[in-house]
């Protein structure tokens, strides 16, 4: 009896010391709501781990005193992959709390519920049978298929296919009436006698301009059994796309991103005619490299440096680089220490570089001897160095507006001496530029605009800015300004996060990811064992060791190059003839992307090479990519029968059902069968269901 006393005061002291309550562990449900609430009584103080909180869930307030009320809010484009085959998120909150003298962590677990769209792709039904009655139309005047090549005729008789091959007919097997009748009808279609093979088995091949008429005649003929167009087939199977064997073609994604296994396939039944000249304005080029030999204007030939002597300064330590003033050898020079890479080399060699074995580089037996490819592959395309970038990585406006006017064929004059330029540019590569004000800029504007009225499209970076400032020359008017893109592991690239967006972007390309801001590999490359990352890889100067090497890089600059080699490509072939046709090609078929329509962040969308140039189909594969209104791309994966479920975030969707005809594995592209529908999911919504969706040309 004693001891009980001792016992109480015990409990009494812990219940006074504020132990108690302690925090449990919870799982917190949000259903389809995109907040909630959840409270639990507590004496002592808490803290929310900020860095255990799952992307896509946001907690409020993150600490306090006593009782705990959190905000749930659920962000869930942040945690759904882009299969979108998850239907519930789960994420855990940790508390770290501390009550007098005690302190611990409890684990809360949040889910959220997905949305859900529903639906099915599917072909429209093509069926055949000979068993279906119709109305007959009127007796009309035989019509010929389209491309058939004369017609094939069976006579009811052996002697009536003698007698039309001119062959003697025994006697008593045609009569007189019947005979004369054929070789009335022959003699009306007038057909020589060598254009009319004997296929066995009584019939006849004729050879006639006129198979309408001919058709007409013959079935009225009591000797023809049957007469038919000689219709012309054509083999089934699909193009296969060229794949570039060059030891690192196959880091350079964006072509295939691009179509262009479609568009070099092309290239090899020839129709890439006319010459066309890119001028690339930047920092000069390696003439040296041997990926760059025979796609290079050079000195006397047109190439320029129009940077103009100048001393060193604290900003600028190297003058010009080259030591000189203006002339006519625009080598991106070497200078004392100097590591970086050549930006011009790089951006010709997405344009132009050699397909093939290349020569090996002196004294360099780890260079390669078939390094990458251009786009242009084998059309007759050829780069113009114009050197207006110095060592620095700086360039001047009125060197920029010479260059411009110097590439588009027009007059200069440069320390008292006049140039012009023997191959004015059908293109003009700009990948360079700032964030200069529109009155500042004018003086370029003005460059561009002449470059334009001379013939010339004038393509320009829009800006590695992460912003939305307009960066210039690429804002002028009459400049054609692009964005860049990047890979997003789904059916479909995104907005490259640094590549700048404002109105007067008007198309986009690949551009690739800023790996200081978090490398992707989406590409599924590999370079020396290690993922390769979603930059853009091209021909570039070791000034190190003084030798050709190839890089990756990744921006703006990397982007305007794809859209004009596609450009030159368009007036190489014939589908275009000037700056306006060319740009209205370039938009009408562009494949859109994130905002439904045009957009400042991708223009009318990213650049289409196959759809553009009016390649063969080289796939045929059915999918579907889904993209919501702030640019977020998903691929949900189709069943056996074309249905689909996906499970997605809150917001309006664009649902696109159609074909890969190009083998880039973007779905339902510009001229490529496909079929469109929206929904927007939500609280409100939670699920919607399409139908089907029948892609159609």
């Amino acid at each position: 009896m004693k001891s009980l006393p001792a016992l109480l005061t015990v409990a009494l002291l812990t219940a006074c010391s504020g132990t108690f309550p302690t925090l449990s562990g919870r799982t917190v449900p949000l259903g389809t709501a995109l907040t909630g609430q959840t409270s639990q009584p507590f004496t002592g103080s808490w803290e929310v781990d900020q860095k255990s909180l799952p992307a896509w869930l946001r907690v409020t307030p993150l600490k306090g005193e006593g009782r705990i009320d959190l905000k749930l809010t659920a962000d869930r484009a942040q945690g759904t992959p882009t299969a979108a085959d998850r239907p519930q998120l789960s994420g855990q909150v940790t508390l770290h709390w501390t009550q007098g003298q005690q302190s611990g962590k409890t684990v809360w677990t949040v889910t959220a519920d997905q949305y859900a769209l529903t639906g099915r792709v599917v072909d429209a039904a093509r069926v055949q049978g000979s068993d279906v009655g119709a109305g007959q139309p009127p007796a009309a005047r035989a019509q010929a298929p389209a491309g058939a090549r004369g017609v094939i005729v069976k006579y009811r008789s052996a002697a009536a296919h003698s007698l039309a091959l001119g062959r003697a007919v025994p006697k008593g097997t045609l009569s007189d009436a019947a005979q004369a009748t054929t070789q009335r009808v022959l003699a009306r279609l007038d057909v020589p006698r060598g254009a009319l093979d004997d296929l066995g088995g009584r019939t006849v091949r004729l050879d006639t301009p006129d198979v309408a008429g001919a058709l007409t005649a013959l079935r009225n003929d009591p000797n023809v059994e049957y007469a038919v167009p000689n219709a012309v087939l054509h083999a089934q199977a699909l193009s296969t796309p060229v794949v570039p064997t060059d030891q690192y073609a196959g880091l350079q994604w964006a072509y295939k991103l691009l179509g262009y296994g479609a568009v070099w396939r092309d290239m090899e039944a020839g129709g890439y005619t006319h010459p066309v000249t890119v001028a690339v304005v930047d920092t000069g080029v390696r003439f040296d490299h041997p990926d760059l030999e025979g796609v290079l204007y050079g000195p006397g030939e047109g190439a320029l440096d129009v940077l103009g002597f100048r001393p060193a300064t604290d900003d600028a330590p190297y003058d010009n680089g080259d030591g000189d003033g203006p002339d006519t050898d625009p080598t991106d020079p070497d200078t004392p220490t100097r590591t970086s890479g050549s930006h011009g080399t790089h951006v010709t060699g997405i344009i132009a570089a050699r397909w093939g074995s290349i020569p090996q580089f002196p004294g360099c037996e780890a260079c390669s001897t078939s390094g990458v490819v251009g786009a242009a592959y084998k059309a007759p395309v050829k780069v113009l160095p114009v050197r207006v970038i110095d060592a620095s990585d700086n360039a001047e406006a009125a060197d920029v507006m010479n260059a411009v006017r110097y590439a588009a064929g027009l007059d200069i004059t440069l320390e008292g001496r006049t140039y012009r330029n023997p191959h004015p540019a059908q293109v003009i590569n700009l990948s360079l530029g700032g964030a200069v004000s529109a009155a500042e800029a004018q003086p370029m504007c003005e460059a561009v605009a002449d470059a334009t009225r001379a013939g010339a499209l004038v393509v320009v970076a829009a800006g590695n800015g992460y912003g939305t400032t307009p960066y210039y020359p690429a804002a002028c008017a009459d400049a054609v300004a692009v964005g860049a893109v990047t890979l997003s592991g789904a059916s479909a690239p995104v907005h490259a996060g640094y590549s700048n967006s404002y109105p007067q972007v008007m198309l986009a390309a690949p551009g690739g990811v800023d790996i200081n801001q978090g490398a992707t590999s989406f590409n599924g490359g590999t370079l020396n064992g290690a993922p390769y990352p979603d930059q853009i890889f091209s021909t570039d100067w070791d000034y190190a060791r003084n030798q050709p090497m190839y890089s990756s890089n990744a921006g703006t600059s990397q982007a305007a190059p794809q859209v004009s080699a596609l450009a030159a490509l368009l007036l190489s072939k014939g589908v275009t003839q000037g700056p306006e046709d060319t740009l209205r090609c370039l938009t009408t078929t562009a494949t859109d992307l994130g905002t439904p329509g045009r957009d400042d962040e991708t223009g009318s969308g990213m650049i289409n090479a196959a759809a553009a140039l009016g390649a063969p189909a080289v796939s045929d594969t059915l999918g579907l990519r889904v993209q919501d209104n702030r640019g977020l791309i998903f691929s949900p994966a189709l069943d056996t029968l074309g249905r689909f479920t996906a499970f997605l975030p809150d917001g309006t969707f664009q649902v696109i059902g159609g074909r890969d005809r190009d083998a880039n594995g973007i779905y339902g592209e510009t001229t490529e069968p496909r079929a469109e529908r929206s929904a927007t999911l939500g609280p409100a919504s939670p699920r919607a269901d399409l139908g089907d969706l029948v892609p159609t040309p």
